[in-house]
């Protein structure tokens, strides 16, 4: 339930509010999550007047603002088929048009095709600080931590764009979230992140090394406990080892560009 809204028009602005010891105050973006029945009772800090929205080439990087939809995502020019592919099977039509990059990051779901995707990336964040500008955070450093930095406001995602990016997955039907899914991003250097995501809390980094090698055992490694209402673990580890292979083979059949 929400009890204050408001709308700053500054960075410094929302970070004082969103460091209010009360009420709870969390960010909104696209609000597919906040208000849902029987959530906790808190104020909102609408990001819109930001100036948050815009997508920008810098250097070897895509930067993504924290307001960027995901439908803007899926279709610009800039967005490459592995993490299209992970958009498309992160939600509906109607709530891509309304979801963000960064909200997706902040859910931290461990079912999400695209936080997978953005793990495997190595997506870095953007978060201001009242006092000390605006640091670059890691994606896979945050995540662990995310609930012990309250009031923390993520304005932008990088994402890099000399990474090549594959992303497959097996579910119950075309428009279900994964059993197992496995997102593959490999550098020109054989540079190799691999992430599986389908169960938890959220998706696990199974592999990060220089070349690819072993990417069957990291994954089926990676789902080892990975037994719930949904599969058992046994499965995941079979299906996730396939699926790692096919990702892999896009890619060194000269698949998609990770970002771009």
């Amino acid at each position: 339930m929400i009890l204050e809204y408001h709308r700053p028009t500054t960075i410094k602005e929302a970070l004082q509010l969103l460091n209010r010891s009360t009420p709870l105050t969390r960010p909104l973006a696209g609000g597919t999550l906040l208000n849902r029945p029987g959530s906790e009772a808190i104020a909102v800090v609408d990001l819109q007047a930001l100036g948050l929205d815009t997508v920008e080439l810098r250097g070897n990087s895509l930067r993504v603002g924290a307001m960027v939809r995901l439908q803007t995502l899926l279709e610009g020019a800039e967005s490459g088929e592995g993490l299209k592919e992970a958009i498309r099977h992160e939600a509906a039509l109607n709530l891509r048009q309304a979801a963000t990059l960064a909200g997706t990051a902040a859910a931290a779901d461990g079912r999400s095709p695209l936080l997978a995707a953005l793990l495997a990336l190595d997506a870095g964040l953007e978060i201001p600080h009242a006092e000390a500008g605006t640091s670059r955070v890691d994606l896979g450093d945050w995540l662990p931590v995310r609930g012990a930095r309250r009031g923390e406001l993520i304005t932008a995602v990088e994402l890099p764009l000399k990474a090549r990016l594959s992303y497959h997955y097996v579910a119950r039907t075309p428009e279900d979230l994964p059993i197992v899914g496995v997102a593959v991003a490999q550098w020109s250097s054989g540079r190799t992140r691999t992430v599986v995501c389908g169960w938890g809390k959220l998706p696990c980094l199974a592999l990060d090394g220089p070349e690819a090698g072993g990417i069957e055992a990291a994954v089926s490694s990676a789902s080892s406990e990975a037994s719930d209402a949904w599969a058992s673990s046994e499965y995941r580890q079979a299906a996730a080892a396939i699926l790692a292979r096919r990702a892999l083979e896009d890619i060194q059949a000269g698949g998609d560009q990770g970002s771009r």
